[in-house]
């Protein structure tokens, strides 16, 4: 089995590393990852310029091939899938610094990575954890992992959002949820300056459904996502075509 390896919190992160680790026990991996911290950068792609693509040693130690590729997160997969000759069976993203549940999805490079892969047929799971908690999350792999092959997952869906909270009660399977933060604009010191202030919109005490992803994660589950690259309103078309 052959994976690819990628991120949004770079070539560096923790999380990285020890998703390879993971990975190589279940077959042969490149990791292929940003220069830089490219977090919140979605599905973005570079169009207007030549990136650098850096092999490096970083991850001889677990036998894989590593790029640092001065681009998207996006970006790395579709270098990688176009350059490698040979087809990856799966895309692994992560593990992201940071929860991605919710509306936050969208905004997710580690989604992206998985997106991007799901657009060439690839499938993928996004792994994300609260960035205090990555070796934590490590540990949770394996059991993810064996979750998705025992209810024949990739049958049903190509893309799967994964989120490990700090000692998991166990996995459930979830539909992704809204909003998690509320975003607002203040005045920075510089004229005409402003910067975003982030705060939680939902806590334990709300929690209502813990079929929703944010919901299962803060009642201390891990939630398993599936997701589509499909856009269509499929309800609305229905209505409208017979409308």
């Amino acid at each position: 089995m052959k994976i690819l390896v990628a991120n949004d919190d770079g070539i560096e992160a923790e999380g990285l590393r020890y998703l390879a680790e993971f990975a190589s026990s279940l077959g042969e991996v490149t990791v292929a990852a940003p220069k830089y911290q490219q977090s919140a950068k979605s599905h973005c792609v570079i169009i207007d310029r030549p990136f650098e693509v850096v092999e490096l040693d970083t991850f001889d130690y677990i036998g894989a091939r590593a790029y640092r590729i001065d681009a998207t997160p996006a970006d790395c997969v579709r270098f990688s899938l176009d350059y490698f000759p040979d087809r990856f069976d799966f895309v692994f993203a992560g593990i992201n610094s940071g929860l991605n549940i919710g509306n936050d999805i969208s905004y997710s490079g580690t989604c992206g990575i998985c997106f991007e892969a799901g657009l060439s047929g690839v499938r993928s799971v996004a792994f994300s954890a609260k960035s205090k908690h990555i070796k934590q999350a490590a540990e949770y792999l394996r059991p993810v992992w064996d979750y998705l092959l025992s209810k024949d997952a990739f049958s049903h869906c190509g893309i799967f959002n994964v989120n490990i909270p700090p000692e998991p009660k166990g996995i459930l399977l979830t539909t992704q949820g809204r909003e998690y933060y509320k975003d607002k604009f203040l005045p920075a010191e510089e004229p005409n300056m402003y910067y975003a202030e982030y705060t939680l919109a939902r806590s334990p005490e709300t929690v209502i459904n813990p079929s929703v992803d944010i919901d299962a994660v803060l009642l201390g589950y891990c939630s398993v996502t599936p997701l589509s690259t499909r856009r269509t309103d499929y309800k609305a078309y229905e209505e409208m075509t017979f409308n």
